[in-house]
């Protein structure tokens, strides 16, 4: 992989200009991770057929060190792309299926009495679960009941398991990336509000155009799968986090994030009428930290060196759809929170330009 730094060569009227709060190692650094996302995107191509806005966003959630949740019907190569990328990135994966009756110990790990080097003696041993890698699918996640589900939530937030009183750092980098099955379906069970918080992005899988579904057809019923070559690893991924971490973002847009999530609760001074007729309850300040975080990583795919209001944008639905919680009233009338995400980014853009 090759940094190519824009200071070696001149800006054309379409050439974004680095921000002068970035290093030259660090303008080197954003070159060389849009450079390897465009690798990415291309190796991936090759098993996935479409569901280019997928990647982007999983891809996004890596390196603004978030967790992913992907929503959609069985069959639509939720799986397929958790995995492509993992090989793709040379990470360490692991598949969690859940199913009803998953234990939490099942997938943290537990103590198992082994026999010592000592004859006649024997002691507990730690044996790691399947928690311990670098990207986990935890596939189905709704599926497993809710106790099983929040065994989930310290390896999220803290990047480790507590077995027994003991604490077990998980490897870095390290991603949740979870899919899960329209709730409507039977025997799924709601995810609890805790744990969707601890998910970045919720990110919304659909069937394929018409176009592809055809590619599908003709190119994933012949020959044997493609092999993915590893394009980057887990230290170079680590590099690029700390990267879009120092990626610069105007005073104008930390106001916006705010701003936004902020009219989402409908008892805040700013929220508009219709949030409290439509509303329960809106995002919480983590919402803010990931529209910030989400905007910084989708600048740098896109080719800019600053944090835009469009990055701010294209984030906000996944970042605030599961944040939303609408009531009663608002479901019997068909509108759901995605909508009301596109209403409040309206209004917003409306009051700026008057």
């Amino acid at each position: 992989m090759t940094d190519v730094s824009p200071a070696a060569q001149p800006h054309s009227a379409s050439t974004p200009v680095p921000s002068a709060a970035l290093s030259r190692d660090d303008v080197a650094g954003i070159d060389a991770l849009r450079a390897s996302y465009k690798k990415l995107r291309a190796e991936l191509a090759r098993v996935i057929i479409g569901q280019d806005l997928v990647i982007e966003r999983l891809l996004i959630c890596v390196l603004a060190r978030g967790h992913g949740l992907l929503m959609g019907v069985p069959g639509l190569a939720k799986t397929t792309i958790v995995n492509s990328l993992a090989q793709a990135m040379s990470l360490e994966f692991n598949r969690i299926q859940f199913t009803p009756d998953l234990m939490p110990s099942d997938i943290t790990g537990t103590d198992i009495l082994q026999e010592t080097d000592q004859p006649g003696r024997r002691a507990f041993v730690f044996v790691k679960g399947p928690l311990f890698a670098n990207i986990i699918l935890a596939d189905e996640i709704n599926r497993t009941p809710p106790k099983t589900q929040s065994a989930l939530l310290e390896a999220m937030q803290e990047h480790r398991v507590t077995v027994a009183g003991r604490c077990f750092p998980l490897p870095a980098p390290f991603f949740v990336l979870a899919t899960q099955n329209p709730i409507e379906q039977e025997g799924t069970y709601p995810l609890p509000e805790a744990q969707l918080d601890r998910f970045m992005f919720f990110i919304h899988v659909d069937y394929p155009g018409k176009e592809e579904e055809g590619r599908i057809a003709r190119e994933t019923t012949g020959g044997a799968a493609a092999e993915l070559s590893k394009l980057i690893n887990g230290e170079q991924i680590m590099a690029f986090q700390e990267v879009v971490q120092r990626v610069p973002v105007p005073d104008h847009i930390y106001d916006m994030a705010v701003e936004l999530v902020r009219r989402t609760r409908p008892g805040s001074k700013e929220s508009p009428e219709w949030i409290k007729k439509w509303v329960t309850w809106g995002a919480g300040p983590r919402a803010v930290q990931y529209l910030i975080r989400g905007a910084k990583a989708r600048a740098v795919l896109q080719g800019s060196y600053l944090a835009r209001k469009e990055d701010l944008e294209s984030v906000a639905g996944p970042v605030l759809t599961h944040r939303i919680l609408t009531n009663f009233q608002a479901q019997s009338e068909g509108v759901n929170s995605s909508e009301i995400i596109t209403r409040l980014l309206a209004e917003m853009g409306e009051k700026q330009r008057g």
